[in-house]
C-alpha cells in the first residue's frame, strides 16, 4: 500500500548508518492515563513488529503495573488464528489479512475483525556495508530474488548483473528472506516479485533480525526486512519502481509521498464486536497512537503516523 498525503512533514537531517533523526507530529495528543485499567493480553503475530510491540508493553506497563501482557512474533500469519481461537486479543501484521482469514473470523464471530495502522515501515532491502551497488528497481530485484520473472527481467544471479564491480566481479549473490509465515515475506512476494516464486536457493530466516545478521556477516549478501533491524553492518539500497526509473531511498518523507515503492503500513487486528472492545485492549491501542506511542516507533527505528492518519484509526476504537 502506497501512503500519500497532499501535504508532506518536513524531516530533520538524516543521521549516519540513513537511521532518520524522524521528528513525530506535534499535533498527536499525548496520552492519558484513566483508572480501572486491570488484566492480562497475550499478543501473537508479526516478527517485524516484535520487538516494537514489546517496547509498547514496557511503557503502557508502567502506566499500568496490575497489567500483563505476553507478546510472541513468530510472523503475520499465526496472528488470524490466534484471534480467530481467542488465544490473543492484539494481532500484529506487517501485512493486510487475507480475504480468506477475515472470511474464517467472520464465519466465527459474525462480524469482521477490526485492522489499526500503528506505524509506517519502508520495508528495506540490505546489502553488506561493503558493497557498491547503491539502488536496484522492482524488476531487478525480481530478477534477483525470483525463478518466475514476473516483471519481464532476465535472470540475475551474479553481482556484476546487478552492477557491481572489483571484488564482486562474478561473485554469486547469496539470498536471505523470510519463512512464508513471514508478512514480510508475503509483502516482498507480492510487490518485488510481482506475485512470482522465489528462487529455491533464497536462505529463509527465522527472523527479520536473522536476516539483517546474516547479510551482515555475508560480503555477498542481499536480504529484506523492516527498516527497525538496520544494523551497521548493513545498507540499505534505495529502490526505483520502474526499470530506468529514479531511485528514491527509505526515508520518512519518500513514504509518505508514495516515491519509495515499498513503504507499508504496521497493524494491530483485534477483536472488536458491535459491542466494542475489552477496555484494556481499547487503552493500549489509544497508547500506541498517541505521541507518546509514536515516539517509541520512531525509537525503534520505524516511521510515525501524521496527525491525520491518527484522526482515521483512532475513530475505528
Amino acid at each position: 500500500m502506497r501512503l500519500i498525503l497532499t501535504s508532506i512533514i518536513a524531516l530533520s537531517t538524516i543521521v549516519g548508518l540513513q537511521a532518520q533523526a524522524v521528528k513525530v507530529d506535534s499535533k498527536l495528543p499525548e496520552y492519558k492515563k484513566v483508572a480501572g485499567v486491570t488484566g492480562n493480553l497475550n499478543s501473537v503475530g508479526s516478527d517485524t513488529l516484535n520487538n516494537l510491540m514489546a517496547f509498547w508493553v514496557e511503557a503502557f506497563c508502567k502506566q499500568y503495573p496490575n497489567v500483563k501482557i505476553q507478546v510472541e512474533g513468530k510472523g503475520s500469519g499465526t496472528a488470524p488464528p490466534a484471534l480467530i481461537e481467542g488465544t490473543a486479543q492484539l494481532g500484529p501484521m506487517s501485512r493486510e489479512m487475507k480475504s480468506e482469514e477475515i472470511d474464517q473470523f467472520e464465519k466465527k464471530y459474525g462480524y469482521k475483525p477490526t485492522m489499526i495502522a500503528v506505524a509506517i515501515d519502508a520495508l528495506a532491502v540490505f546489502v553488506h556495508k561493503d558493497n557498491p551497488v547503491k539502488e536496484f528497481s522492482l524488476q531487478k530485484l525480481d530478477g534477483v530474488f525470483s525463478k518466475t520473472f514476473k516483471s519481464g527481467h532476465s535472470d540475475v544471479r551474479t553481482w556484476d548483473q546487478a552492477g557491481a564491480q572489483g571484488d564482486f566481479q562474478g561473485r554469486p549473490i547469496s539470498l536471505y528472506g523470510r519463512n512464508s509465515a513471514s508478512g514480510t515475506y508475503g509483502y516482498f512476494k507480492e510487490h518485488a516479485l510481482f506475485k512470482g516464486d522465489y528462487k529455491d536457493t533464497v536462505k529463509e530466516q527465522p527472523g527479520s533480525s536473522s536476516v539483517v545478521q546474516s547479510v551482515s556477516t555475508d560480503k555477498f549478501g542481499i536480504g529484506y526486512s523492516g527498516l527497525g533491524y538496520l544494523t551497521s553492518g548493513v545498507r540499505a539500497v534505495s529502490i526505483a519502481a520502474a526499470e530506468n526509473g529514479r531511485a528514491f531511498s527509505a526515508t520518512y518523507e519518500n513514504a509518505l509521498s508514495g516515491d519509495y515503492p515499498l513503504a507499508r503500513y504496521l497493524y494491530i487486528y483485534v477483536n472488536k464486536s458491535p459491542r466494542g472492545m475489552e477496555p484494556i485492549v481499547s487503552e493500549f491501542i489509544k497508547f500506541v497512537l498517541s505521541k507518546d506511542g509514536q515516539e517509541i516507533v520512531v525509537k525503534d527505528g520505524y516511521l510515525p503516523l501524521t496527525s491525520d492518519m491518527y484522526a482515521k484509526e483512532s475513530k475505528k476504537l
